[in-house]
């Protein structure tokens, strides 16, 4: 069992190298929420620092992230508790930034996260004047891409914003470093006291990889592949969640709204990485038993169908990443709506769900995500060039900056590309389905004491 552990986790290694689930969450939020009420007839609401959200509410965050603790403990699987020395203790002597590092080390997030007043624009409006543009570092702490497409706009405390810019710029930002090196074996100060253990699977030293446990989930895999490899269930994205959401509850009780649209942004992240099926699977599209018989090779001293295997996952993972981004920039850019804009704004399945809960996002979103793995899969397969899907000798990481996925499908068969589409629009359609139910949860919970 040991030895397939082992070879189970080097599989892992290729999901945790690829951590990000969707590009650039805010896209999609934008489309998801414009027309939802209780988002886009919210009144504006005036941007304040984190500090200053901390200092009038400390009493209340301390109660809070004790309940969280408790919580976490209660409902969680596999949960390193909280070691004592980081618990959040109310002091209102102590000054803004000792107060800010004492809140993010009790949330066991990185001490460094910059959380700094910054929105990134609707790409459909128009672009933003360059005097107002942030330094990319002056937001994410993680290095800038090549060809990104993000453009962050700097806001400042006193100013009037809109709860849909709030929401939809902070679907993205758990990807801006929050999340990365809180691993004991971590190269990180911090790692080595937030007491999460070492890094589950992945390659510690590359950090992406460190981020993967808080945005994947692996809730719905086989009895046999959890007896064999216990530490996959060491996945915290429902951690996140509760923690943020219920901050957010916390804010807007206690009229603190862009702090409360803030933290509800950061929160949806989590559930919306979970409606990716490659990060609610370990393999979409391959059974239990032909992953137990491709590891089973490997420890036998064949390794050539696993690393095959870890090959192909990464270059569909990618790709799937790649279309999707293309497709809602694209639109963005000539202003042309297609179906994937209408089934994010679409709002007909959502009362179909069962209503928010604690573990909505494991029993509903994750579970969804998990089934439709094989039919993805399957699908990217039938429809991209087979040397991006069904070659292990080519990697689409290294050559993506260069691929036009759009334009090569354009060149074929319509009905062919359709499957692909349709299977896309439908990810989309959950992701906007189920965000807005968070959201409703969350807009309820504040409402209670």
């Amino acid at each position: 069992m040991k030895r397939f552990a082992v070879a189970l986790a080097s599989v892992l290694g290729l999901a945790a190298g690829n951590a990000l689930a969707w590009s650039n969450h805010s896209f999609a939020a934008y489309r998801t929420f414009e027309n939802m009420p209780e988002v886009a007839k919210a009144a504006v609401v005036t941007v304040e620092p984190l500090e200053a959200f901390l200092k009038a509410q400390e009493k209340s965050i301390e109660t809070l992230l004790l309940s969280q603790e408790t919580w976490a403990q209660t409902h969680l699987d596999v949960y390193p508790p909280r070691p004592a020395a980081l618990v959040f203790r109310a002091n209102p002597t102590r000054t803004d930034e000792a107060r800010r590092l004492a809140f993010l080390m009790a949330l066991r997030v990185a001490p460094n996260s910059k959380l700094a007043l910054y929105i990134q624009p609707d790409p459909w409006s128009p672009r933003p004047d360059a005097a107002t543009l942030l330094a990319h570092a002056s937001v994410n702490t993680l290095p800038e891409q090549p060809n990104s497409n993000y453009r962050f706009v700097g806001i400042k405390a006193g100013d009037k914003v809109s709860p849909l810019s709030v929401l939809a710029s902070a679907t993205d930002e758990p990807d801006y470093g929050l999340d990365i090196n809180l691993w004991a074996d971590s190269p990180s100060d911090w790692g080595k006291v937030y007491g999460f253990g070492a890094l589950p699977f992945g390659n510690p030293a590359l950090y992406f990889s460190t981020q993967a446990p808080f945005h994947m989930g692996f809730y719905h895999e086989d009895r046999v592949i959890y007896l064999a490899a216990p530490f996959i269930k060491k996945t915290f994205p429902l951690l996140r969640i509760h923690q943020y959401s219920s901050l957010a509850a916390l804010a807007f009780r206690t009229s603190h709204p862009y702090w409360g649209w803030r933290f509800t942004g950061l929160a949806l992240h989590y559930v919306q990485d979970l409606t990716q099926p490659y990060h609610a699977s370990l393999s979409p599209g391959n059974s239990s038993l032909k992953l137990i018989g491709i590891n089973l090779l490997a420890m036998a001293g064949l390794p050539k169908m696993k690393d095959e295997m870890i090959v192909l996952l990464s270059n569909r993972h990618l790709a799937l990443e790649k279309y999707q981004n293309q497709l809602i920039y694209n639109a963005s850019l000539a202003r042309q709506e297609t179906s994937i804009e209408k089934s994010l704004r679409n709002s007909d399945k959502d009362a179909s769900y069962p209503a928010w809960s604690d573990l909505y996002a494991r029993d509903v979103v994750s579970r969804q995500s998990h089934a439709l793995g094989t039919r993805l899969t399957d699908t990217l397969v039938n429809t991209l060039p087979p040397g991006y899907v069904s070659d292990p000798s080519f990697d689409f990481g290294v050559k993506e900056s260069g691929i036009d996925l759009v334009a090569e499908l354009s060149q074929q068969d319509a009905a062919k590309r359709a499957g692909l589409d349709h299977v896309t629009t439908e990810l989309m359609g959950n992701f906007g389905a189920h965000s807005r139910n968070m959201v409703r949860g969350v807009l309820k919970a504040s409402a209670t004491p």
